[in-house]
Parts: structure tokens; C-alpha cells; sequence
């Protein structure tokens, strides 16, 4: 089954974005030869950054995006949004790729399940 979770959020501020990584890690565990797909947009291009720092005991999108990485999850994000955010020379978590609406239409059509968060 292929799987695709369309971010929009930020990484911090609200859950979102915190609550869609949780998903998509719980499936990966559940079902292993599950294929999961995030697809990161708008404010939520934030989340693929390097180098995040959060307190102590809180919730680190960089940390959940590795282990997604790590079992076979691919994340993408959204070029025109990280322009639009003036983050052009993204230093980008190792495994995450810059991406565009085609290939965004492609994973949604190829998809079994889309999730908005």
C-alpha cells in the first residue's frame, strides 16, 4: 500500500505536522512493506532543515524524519514554497529532496491514501 501525508504546517507552533511524522512512523513499524510518502508544503518546508534544536523531553521533527528515512520513507518538499519563503539554499536533512507540483501530482495519483494534516 502507498501511502502519502501532505504536510502544510510548521514543524512547531501547532501538532500538526508533529502528529502527521507520528502516523507515518506507527505505520512503518505496523506494516513494514507499507510505502510511505511525505510530502512537505507551505510553511511546512520548515521541517526538512538541519541542525533543529529542541528543549529537552519535546518532540524533534528532524529526529522523526530521520527514522522515517531510515525505514524506507521518502520525504519531499515543495520548491516553490521554499522560494516563496526565501529558503532557497536549504540545508536540508540528509535523504529529504527538493521536489515540484509534478512529481507532487504523480505520488497523489499513484497513491492509495492521501492524508492532509
Amino acid at each position: 500500500m502507498k501511502i502519502l501525508f501532505v504536510i502544510n504546517d510548521a514543524p512547531y507552533g501547532t501538532e500538526k505536522a508533529f502528529n502527521a511524522f507520528r502516523l507515518a512512523s506507527q505505520i512503518l513499524k505496523d506494516k513494514p512493506n507499507a510505502e510511505v510518502r511525505i510530502f512537505l508544503l507551505a510553511d511546512a518546508v520548515n521541517c526538512s532543515l538541519k541542525n533543529q534544536i529542541t528543549p529537552q523531553g519535546y518532540y524533534n521533527i528532524e529526529r522523526m524524519i530521520r527514522w522515517i528515512l531510515s525505514k524506507g520513507g521518502k520525504v519531499k518538499l515543495c520548491g516553490t514554497c521554499s522560494d516563496a519563503r526565501g529558503l532557497k539554499e536549504l540545508n536540508l536533512i540528509d535523504g529529504v529532496q527538493m521536489s515540484n507540483l509534478a512529481e507532487f501530482s504523480e505520488w497523489t495519483i499513484d497513491s492509495d491514501k492521501v492524508l492532509t494534516f
